[in-house]
């Protein structure tokens, strides 16, 4: 009798064994489905990786009246500072496609002086139709605490971070200057200067950042300012630079001296 009572209990336990497993396998599967459907079509990349944004910063040309008297006169073309922007967008759109996310600021004030007191044609309107050809967001411009503020909110940061960021324009060793011998001779009345680089916040940029200066003399001093403010390397040139001639070089600026950081 005693056997008999054993018998039955191994034949129980064997069926609550089965049931207990069919059950384990079926919850399983139901828990695994919960989780692809909660995480699954979340990618890693979409979740974490901010949206990237591509600035580019076009100075202002010189005027004749105060440049005539030079050996070597400064911006005998208007477009030096707009046509290499544009060069450099058209690159930008191949590259990263027509979804990139491409800024440019443009010194308003010195293309108007340029326009009304040498050119008499409608420079704005110039640049405007490049905005309109490419997509871009144009933002104008009239001081250098303008751009850090472009800089550092233009978007939101935190999710939106400069992938690039490139100057063309007038410059020294310590500064851009957006307006170069256009209101006056030989100097400038709107520019950024290595000094208020502290402004500008950290954590603005991406990892992988591309931060250039076209202009003359910047990698002598504002570039290694630049990297003690942001922590980011800035390409400067150690020298000047030249956009004469731009149509035999596809309007990229040559330095005469070389590059430096």
């Amino acid at each position: 009798m005693k056997f008999l009572q054993e018998i039955r209990s191994i034949r129980l336990a064997a069926v609550e064994y089965r049931y207990n497993l069919r059950n384990m396998h079926r919850y399983g599967f139901i828990f695994i489905a919960l989780l692809w459907i909660a995480f699954g079509s979340i990618s890693p990349a979409s979740a974490s990786t901010p949206d990237r944004e591509y600035i580019l910063l076009s100075g202002g040309p010189s005027l004749i009246e105060w440049e005539k008297f030079k050996a070597e006169p400064h911006d005998i073309w208007w477009g030096n500072f707009i046509r290499a922007a544009r060069v450099r967008i058209q690159q930008i759109r191949k590259e990263r496609g027509d979804a990139a996310r491409i800024t440019w600021l443009v010194h308003k004030p010195s293309y108007v002086r340029r326009a009304n007191r040498q050119d008499n044609t409608d420079l704005v309107a110039n640049i405007i139709s490049v905005r309109d050809r490419y997509g871009v967001n144009l933002v104008w411009f009239n001081t250098g605490d303008e751009v850090i503020s472009y800089l550092n909110q233009g978007q939101p940061r935190d999710r939106v971070k400069i992938a690039n960021f490139e100057f063309y324009g007038h410059s020294n060793r310590a500064c851009f200057m957006f307006d170069y011998s256009n209101e006056i001779d030989s100097g400038s009345k709107s520019w950024l200067h290595e000094d208020d680089l502290k402004k500008i916040r950290r954590g603005i940029f991406s990892r992988d950042a591309l931060i250039k200066s076209w202009g003359c003399h910047t990698g002598e001093s504002m570039s290694k300012v630049w990297r003690k403010a942001t922590g980011k390397r800035m390409i400067g040139a150690i020298g000047k630079t030249d956009y004469a001639h731009g149509h035999l070089r596809g309007w990229i600026p040559v330095v005469n001296g070389r590059w430096g950081s």
